[in-house]
């Protein structure tokens, strides 16, 4: 008998990420069904491949950040569209409005550090570790907002996947 696990002709990694990001489709959707109204204290982090296939933000913005980005849908956002495949969203940077366009297969972290939850994906391009980036600054915090979550940023209730692939 063989020690080694064997390869496996169904692709499970994949099914259960795209499962997962179908997760930050849902939240998304009751979101946009609601009015567009973050409930309660929730907001979130969503990171994102900038280069990945579909994305589509302003020139200035990929130029900043080439890589990888994260937004946050708190408090000025707008336009929030939920579809099978992505979402897409307006927000501000440095007060100039841009609409913002992302397939779930972009987003490559998801976070809503009101109730310390988070979901981490796997890249879909292998070997593509990203670049650091300064803070994207799209949502300061207004006068008479809510103070952040203590321990909010611990990752106790990040859900990371990642399974061995066989090189």
């Amino acid at each position: 008998m063989s020690e080694t696990t064997p390869d496996s002709l169904i692709p499970y990694d994949t099914i259960v990420q795209e499962a997962l990001r179908a997760v930050v489709g849902r939240v998304l959707g009751e979101i946009e069904d609601g009015g567009g109204m973050l409930p309660g204290a929730h907001h979130f982090y969503i990171t994102f491949r900038t280069h990945a296939p579909g994305v589509s933000v302003p020139i200035s913005l990929r130029e900043r950040f080439p890589d990888e980005m994260t937004i946050v849908l708190q408090n000025k956002f707008w336009d929030l569209k939920v579809r099978e495949d992505g979402f897409s969203v307006g927000l501000s940077f440095n007060q100039i409005p841009a609409q913002l366009d992302i397939p779930y297969a972009a987003i490559t972290q998801f976070v809503d550090p009101a109730v310390d939850f988070g979901l981490q994906f796997q890249a879909t391009v292998a070997d593509m570790a990203p670049a650091a980036t300064d803070p994207a600054g799209n949502d300061e915090p207004e006068q008479g907002s809510p103070a952040p979550v203590d321990g909010a940023d611990d990752g106790s209730n990040v859900v990371t996947v990642d399974f061995g692939r066989k090189k």
